[in-house]
This record gives structure tokens, sequence and C-alpha cells, in this order.
């Protein structure tokens, strides 16, 4: 996309994209990025345009309920599926192409269903920062023939949530999100209990009133991560924290200084692994 490409200009260009497709099906989430491509698939193709919405060990309830309130409310078809990461060793086993593994068995479960239900795309809703990490289920992606429609119009971040906002999406000032896998080390096994463990721990924090968590899992240390601006609320509440995230197993709960971060955990990779621009999801 050249620059000086308006963000009118790149908007009338999604709904190009969408018209040319006929129809589609859309990897949905909930997330700011998946709702607006829903939200213009659906305003530019109307039924033929189907949200899909799949359940895991690693995506809290509470995020897959929101996403259905969410596409019904907007009047979509929704279809409901279910995947099970914790089926596939390679994704267990944790090593830094965890994403891959992960991202193969979705798409291909999704192109399975795409298939019969005679959809011709299948589209997910990365954007064009999503470029700049290392995030290898970009390979997954193109090996499954998932499209990435607002890459292709050239949509970063800040503008799909402006014009969220400029759509009333409830999803245009949310967080960033990404499955909790992505909270536990490298070369860590990813086992059901610790995905336990961390979903009540964020639970918790976001109840406190803070905007952006994550908290890291080092065994039997739980490493919290919040907005640089959130970091006294956590100081002012860290015996009820403390408290709580100890009640869930774990010995040690530690407030990350340096604050929340975009792919954090691939901080210990080698600069030239990390420099591969090859795209899953926020870690």
């Amino acid at each position: 996309m050249a620059e000086g490409i308006t963000l009118q200009q790149k908007d009338a260009k999604l709904g190009e994209i969408l018209r040319d497709m006929g129809s589609a099906l859309i990897a949905f989430s909930g997330g700011v990025d998946s709702t607006f491509v829903l939200k213009r698939a659906h305003q530019e193709l109307g039924d033929k345009a189907a949200a899909v919405i799949a359940a895991s060990e690693t995506f809290p309830s509470r995020e897959f309920d929101a996403a259905v309130a969410i596409a019904e409310d907007m009047g979509v078809k929704l279809i409901k599926t279910e995947v099970s990461e914790l089926d596939n060793q390679n994704f267990v086993q944790n090593n830094p192409d965890r994403c891959y593994h992960c991202k193969t068995g979705l798409y291909t479960h999704l192109k399975r269903m795409a298939k019969e239900l005679g959809y011709p795309y299948i589209v997910d809703g990365s954007n064009v920062d999503d470029l700049g990490d290392y995030r290898p289920g970009l390979k997954a992606k193109e090996e499954q023939g998932v499209r990435s429609i607002l890459q292709e119009a050239g949509f970063k971040k800040e503008e799909i949530r402006q014009l969220s906002k400029a759509l009333e999406l409830p999803t245009w000032n949310k967080p960033s999100f990404a499955c909790l896998s992505s909270r536990i080390p490298y070369g860590t096994k990813i086992e059901k209990y610790k995905i336990d463990q961390l979903d009540e721990s964020e639970a918790f924090l976001l109840q406190l009133g803070l905007y952006q968590v994550r908290v890291r899992h080092h065994d039997k240390i739980a490493r919290i991560e919040v907005m640089p601006d959130d970091l006294m609320k956590v100081i002012e509440q860290r015996e009820q924290i403390y408290a709580k995230l100890t009640s869930l197993g774990f010995q040690y709960v530690t407030l990350d200084l340096q604050g929340y971060r975009t792919g954090s955990m691939n901080e210990v990779l080698a600069p030239s692994l990390v420099s591969q621009k090859t795209a899953s999801g926020d870690v």
C-alpha cells in the first residue's frame, strides 16, 4: 500500500476486496481486528458472510462468550466449533514454532468447514502491524490459503480502532489478547493446569480495574505485566493479588517494572529468529 493513501481509501479498498470475494468465512475471536473485519464483511456481503468461532483450552470462556454476544448483536450468521491444541504434541512441547502448529490445526479445521459449507475464502484479522514481530503462524496461514484482507488493504491497528469507533463497535478500545499458551516460556510444556492458573489469575486482575494484563507463568513464579500507568494499582492491591494468585498454586508473585509489552516472551529468542516476520498472535 503506497504512502499517502487515506483511511477512507483503505476502507474503500477493503470493501472492493470483500465484494470481489462474493462470500467468505470470517475467523472470528471477538478482538478488535476480527470484529472490524466481520462488521465490514456483513456490510458488504450480508448473509454471504459468516463468522466462525472456535472454542479451545487456551481461549478463555469469557472471551468466547463475549465474542458470541458481539456476533449475535451484529446479526451475522455465527458458526461455533471446537479445536483442541493440547491434543497436538508439537504444540504442547512449546518450542518457538508453537504458533505454527496451533494455526495449522485451526486453519486445517476451518478449511474443511469452509469447503463443506461452500465458502470459497477464509479471512482472518491480521493487520499490517502484525508483520513486525516473530509470529510463526503466518507460514500456516499461507499454506492453508487464509487471506488477511486488512493487510491487503494496508490497515494498521490504530486505523482499525478509529474506524471501529466510528462504526460504534464495542471492541474499538478493547485491549489486545492472545491465547493463554503465549504466557508460558518456550521449552516449558503446556499443560491444562497451567492454562487454568493463567486464566483465573488474569480474570481476577481484570476485575480489579486493570486495563491490559498479562500473567507470565514461570513455574512457581507469576510475573505480572500491566500498562505503566497501572503499576501503582497493582502495588496498592498487592495483598489481595498475592493471596489470590498463591491460592491458585503460585509460590511467588512478581510485578514486571518494565510493564506490558507485546512479545515479551520473545525477548529470549535470538535476534535473527525474532526478525523473521512470520505472524500469529500477540505474545
